[in-house]
């Protein structure tokens, strides 16, 4: 949710200021325009508000009522919905979240729908931009960039999780090398994101790091733990359950839409790729971000893992949304620390503003034309931190052709 300073000459501090201004404007205009023209909990377009929230609401609803395995039954939960909203036409939005989620649900569901939305989004919003302030604690714009990033837009219309995702697994990051067993229950949260979690477990043994491995482990435990503690086996039972269903309606069938999913695998599927090849693509990018991501975590500076690690993560899972490109957001804050520290390479500027403004169009623009707008820009901030790992920590040393280490002021801007 941040933008470079300066250095690149189109990107300047004043024009960073002037669009993160504009685009907040846009966001508050949008936002409070969305909730007066709204009926009740439902919008001007028929939706509820929050959209996505509403899956998260009713899910918390039906646990608080003693009917939590119900919730992954498709059928019954859109029965709840149009009950809730008062709509019967009222368009369905799943719960297909792992079992740890469901404790979140349940605390929202206890107050009013519209009430929960904006508990829930302000909140989690505070703590994704506590962590960029803590990330650039010297820069004077960083919370009005982060404030006014297109995505902030994008997760806020959507009711959606990534503010919390961005906040544990960027917190993590942070605190990995400094407080270990504080970073493994921050990380081991991550739990009820399980396909941003996939990396973490390389991450943490590239560091060599035990105590955090252990703390994510005995986290994730506990979480699942209390779940069969409140619960019982049913609500673990129905999750599984659901999970062919959800693979081949949601992630094969693309069923949300392919333009809204930005993903190696959405990206083949869209383009009129079998499933097969698709699943191969994802398979081949999935690995080399995540050794890409485990270079980085063994010899560069903590900002620059960071930055890998949250990048990395958007590109290690067939179903990532835009919205959930608040995980860039946050890698670009990563990078941007290094830059304000060592100095910014030659693009990286340019880039990571292009990885900024992405989501605001990135969803139209993939509709239109085939071209996956925000994969892109997941892409690129991964190549720059893997760039600045091996150009400034010699993340190659060993490598003697590496072409890169007799060339490094070529790069330098």
């Amino acid at each position: 949710m941040i933008m470079p300073s300066a250095p690149d000459h189109f990107v300047t501090r004043a024009r960073i200021r002037l669009t993160a201004a504009l685009v907040l404007a846009a966001t508050i205009i949008g936002l409070c325009t969305l909730f007066a023209t709204a009926h009740g909990t439902v919008d001007s377009l028929g939706r509820p508000l929050g959209t996505d929230f509403s899956n998260v609401w009713t899910a918390g609803q039906m646990a608080d009522q003693g009917r939590a395995p119900e919730a992954w039954d498709w059928p019954t939960q859109h029965a709840v919905q149009k009950k809730v909203h008062h709509d019967d036409v009222i368009p369905f939005y799943g719960w297909h979240y792992p079992p740890p989620f469901l404790i979140i649900a349940t605390l929202l569901a206890q107050f009013p729908y519209v009430a929960a939305l904006l508990i829930w989004q302000g909140l989690s919003l505070t703590l994704c931009v506590t962590l960029v302030r803590r990330i650039l604690p010297d820069d004077r714009d960083a919370v009005l960039v982060a404030l006014g990033a297109p995505v902030v837009l994008v997760c806020l219309g959507h009711g959606q999780n990534a503010f919390l995702t961005a906040s544990l697994l960027g917190a993590g990051m942070l605190l990995l090398d400094r407080r270990p067993w504080i970073a493994g229950m921050l990380l081991g949260a991550l739990v009820y994101k399980p396909q941003f979690a996939v990396l973490i477990p390389v991450l943490i043994l590239a560091r060599g790091n035990l105590r955090a491995f252990v703390s994510a482990g005995l986290t994730t435990m506990a979480l699942c733990l209390l779940t069969l503690a409140i619960w019982g086996w049913p609500v673990w039972h129905a999750f599984i359950e659901s999970l062919p269903l959800t693979r081949h309606i949601i992630i094969e069938a693309g069923a949300t839409g392919w333009e809204k999913i930005q993903s190696p695998f959405a990206a083949v599927r869209q383009w009129g790729g079998s499933i097969p090849a698709a699943y191969v693509v994802q398979a081949i990018v999935s690995a080399l971000a995540i050794a890409a991501a485990a270079l980085v975590a063994r010899r560069s500076s903590m900002a620059v893992r960071g930055a890998a690690a949250l990048s990395a993560a958007l590109l290690c899972t067939p179903y990532v949304l835009d919205y959930d490109f608040v995980l860039l957001g946050v890698a670009i804050a990563f990078m941007m620390a290094d830059m304000t520290k060592r100095g910014p390479l030659r693009w990286e500027p340019t880039w990571l503003a292009y990885a900024w403004i992405a989501p605001l169009f990135g969803r139209a623009v993939s509709e239109m034309t085939l071209i996956p707008v925000d994969l892109i820009a997941a892409i690129a901030v991964l190549a720059l931190a893997t760039r600045r790992a091996i150009l400034l920590d010699g993340a190659l040393a060993n490598v003697r052709s590496w072409p890169f280490r007799r060339s490094r002021e070529e790069f330098v801007h």
